[in-house]
């Protein structure tokens, strides 16, 4: 078969373009990876000897005078790695600044990073970034309210920008499951990572703003959610009346609000969840394969512990999009750039 000139020409640029595409996909495959494997334990040994004890100790002086900062912390690290990457750009203050996003509106624990971040600057100045801080306090405030420990890969760099237009893919509690997997695919976290990460919710409040819909205008002839258990209904009724105020505050976890444990998933399992995309997962026939396990009374079967596996789950998240010494810096003061 005889090709002319033409098409010679046309099949050698069709070969420069896929060249040309497989080469970008290769650099930000191994760029992604380079970035992740900059991280490692025991970062500061040398440099900053006592940063992880200065951060411990911090979130422990905040945690004994208001111990419902741990929710917040966790939160606030949530909230930072879903949106440029674990960086510690939600905590850059600005009009148009992370902060300012719908999504990231109550954000607490900002004091006790800033707090840390001060007694850092006096002992090692320039040495521990603000990403790290907030990486290092999200675990020691788990760890605070009787949850698991973990070691934390440290190393990031804090990033330079910070846009509450970018905030827009942070999970909501009215994303269905299918919404939530893919937000959470988008960062390189898979279903299992989903579900165990959503055990966080076994602290922490949220507004009545959130879930009354679910308790008196679900549907349009008004009826309440059916996955709502009858006597839970009753509960949350009596807690978020049809006229009251719409930011009280209630617990995400009523069985044991600040204690860190599986009964998050026990909730999912008995129609006790407050959040609907919460309540969800137990409807989804992949994400309710994993509650059940959590919720099981068999714990440790199978490795399906949860809290050996959120503390897994916590490193995975930690590492999206860590930004390096090319793309980062150390910032003096975490809440604006240098």
């Amino acid at each position: 078969m005889l090709i002319n000139q033409t098409e010679k020409e046309r099949v050698r640029k069709m070969g420069v373009k896929y060249c040309y595409v497989m080469i970008i996909v290769l650099v930000l495959v191994l760029g992604n990876e380079v970035r992740s494997q900059s991280l490692k334990n025991g970062y500061y040994s040398t440099s900053c000897p006592k940063a992880e004890s200065i951060v411990r100790s911090t979130v422990q002086s905040h945690f004994d005078s208001d111990p419902t900062i741990s929710p917040g912390l966790l939160r606030l690290h949530f909230h930072d790695c879903f949106v440029q990457g674990c960086d510690g750009s939600v905590l850059i203050k600005g009009k148009s600044a992370e902060q300012a996003a719908l999504a990231n509106l109550g954000l607490r624990g900002l004091e006790v990073i800033d707090d840390a971040k001060a007694q850092l600057e006096s002992v090692c100045p320039g040495v521990v970034s603000c990403a790290d801080i907030l990486a290092l306090a999200a675990r020691d405030s788990v760890d605070l309210s009787d949850g698991p420990s973990w070691r934390v890969p440290t190393g990031r760099k804090d990033g330079r920008i910070s846009l509450a237009s970018e905030a827009s893919n942070l999970p909501s509690p009215f994303d269905s499951v299918a919404i939530q997997k893919q937000k959470f695919l988008d960062k390189g976290l898979d279903t299992h990572d989903l579900v165990t990460l959503l055990g966080a919710h076994t602290i922490g409040q949220t507004d009545c703003l959130f879930f009354r819909y679910r308790l008196y205008n679900f549907t349009v002839t008004g009826n309440s959610d059916p996955t709502i258990s009858p006597s839970f209904l009753t509960q949350l009724k009596t807690l978020c009346p049809p006229n009251g105020d719409g930011s009280k505050r209630v617990a995400l976890d009523i069985g044991s609000p600040s204690k860190f444990d599986e009964s998050f998933y026990k909730n999912l399992r008995d129609g006790n969840a407050i959040l609907e995309s919460d309540q969800r997962l137990w409807s989804d026939a992949e994400t309710n394969a994993v509650v059940k396990k959590y919720a099981s009374r068999l714990r440790g079967l199978l490795g399906f512990r949860f809290d050996y596996e959120f503390g897994k789950a916590m490193i995975k998240m930690s590492s999206i999009d860590v930004k390096t010494d090319v793309d980062g810096e150390v910032r003096k003061v975490c809440s604006k750039v240098n």
